[in-house]
């Protein structure tokens, strides 16, 4: 059945393709999406508020499309490669064993956030605030200090290698 626009609320969508699929205007509010494919979904002024999403294959989604009054919402084992997060305000969310490679958080507010087990190789952090942000077990990182805010986000000894990069220096362990 074609997906219908409208106002989700305490759902579960399980197994589900949304894959390509025009989300636009559409809420969703204290809903859960586990085994989903939302690959390339288009989310101009989606609603996400709550939500939770286990398992899902999330290629190339635009959050930065959503409606930003009042989104929330956290990540588990979920692969985001080439999704953007630009100028989004996205505080405390939580990402746990994720994939994001070549996801764009330029100009976000991603402070408070967790990146627990997360797989961020080339994901840009430009003007980003990730103050309290945790990264102390995430890999493949690379963030500039100079040109982000990252007062007392929390970094792995692993991590040092991609706070430091710019400077072409060699850190043995």
């Amino acid at each position: 059945a074609p997906f219908v626009a409208g106002e989700y609320e305490q759902c579960r969508f399980e197994q589900c393709n949304f894959s390509l699929v025009d989300l636009s205007e559409t809420r969703f509010v204290d809903c859960v999406f586990d085994h989903c494919n939302l690959s390339n979904a288009k989310l101009t002024q989606t609603a996400f508020r709550d939500v939770q999403f286990f398992h899902c294959k999330m290629l190339g989604l635009t959050f930065d499309a959503c409606q930003a009054f009042g989104v929330s919402f956290s990540f588990q084992n979920c692969v985001l490669d080439h999704s953007s997060f630009y100028g989004t305000t996205i505080k405390k969310t939580i990402f746990r064993d994720c994939r994001l490679h070549e996801v764009d958080f330029t100009n976000a507010d991603v402070s408070g956030s967790i990146f627990e087990r997360c797989d961020l190789l080339r994901a840009v952090f430009e003007n980003t605030n990730l103050e309290k942000a945790n990264f102390s077990d995430a890999i493949n990182y690379v963030i500039d200090p100079l040109n982000n805010k990252i007062k007392k986000a929390i970094f792995g000894m692993e991590g040092l290698p991609g706070l430091l990069s710019k400077y072409d220096i060699i850190i043995k362990p």
